[in-house]
């Protein structure tokens, strides 16, 4: 018998099992250039998870053809086709629940959570938030941020929790603003910040890095400050490509 014809059971027996990725479901509501943003990661093996379903509460939502064309499940889910938004909570938990996710991504999802659907899933959802939170919570964030006069804007990814926005803050990135700066041209600068840090976020959560507790955010185990690790406007140009 040569050596090649031999079958060592032992090595056989050493042979690892495939590991399957973590599962990610993302909820969108509308043109879905966050969801992109987390295709692309995913493309190039920076995700550290496999998006496995993206749902929307709007059924025209582009986000849906961005799945579909990268071949991931596309699930429509009309809000107004609910007498209340406890019921749509409890048909989306179904249809999340129906994926196994291991972290649910909030990217654009224009719908206020009842707390059983907060509860549901809390610690493994995050949100990402046009704003350097707790500052401009809620909508509007860059009309808001224009007519306070601020000097500095951004976005932030945070844990979802029962408070609007409220949930403990894990990263985010500045954008100074420009005095010619106007509504859509922050948006458009801001946007570009939540591609970058979004898809880091997630990966972070993913690998186990990036963890939720009642007393807030932790990385690496060590508790992380109000404000999230941060991302200066300078870093986040570069990282951009802009002109800093």
């Amino acid at each position: 018998m040569s050596s090649t014809d031999y079958n060592s059971d032992t090595l056989t027996d050493m042979t690892p099992e495939p590991t399957t990725p973590p599962r990610v479901v993302v909820l969108i509501s509308g043109s879905g250039s966050n969801l992109q943003a987390l295709i692309e990661a995913q493309s190039h093996d920076r995700l550290g998870g496999e998006i496995v379903a993206v749902i929307s509460n709007e059924a025209d939502a582009y986000g849906l053809k961005r799945a579909r064309d990268a071949g991931i499940d596309a699930v429509a889910l009309p809000h107004r086709e609910y007498d209340s938004r406890e019921a749509y909570d409890g048909a989306l938990i179904k249809v999340i629940e129906r994926h196994e996710p291991d972290a649910i991504v909030l990217a654009g999802f224009m719908r206020i959570l009842t707390p059983r659907f907060v509860q549901r899933f809390l610690g493994r959802m995050l949100n990402i938030h046009p704003s350097l939170l707790p500052a401009y919570q809620g909508l509007n964030t860059h009309a808001r941020a224009l007519a306070d006069g601020v000097k500095q804007h951004g976005c932030s990814v945070h844990f979802v929790t029962e408070e609007l926005d409220g949930g403990p803050v894990v990263l985010q990135a500045e954008l100074n603003v420009a005095t010619d700066d106007n509504v859509e041209s922050l948006k458009q600068k801001v946007q570009a910040r939540e591609h970058l840090i979004l898809p880091i976020a997630v990966q972070w959560f993913l690998q186990g890095r990036l963890q939720y507790s009642g007393e807030g955010a932790t990385m690496d185990g060590h508790p992380l400050p109000l404000h999230g690790m941060r991302l200066s406007h300078d870093d986040a140009a570069e990282e951009l490509d802009e002109s800093v």
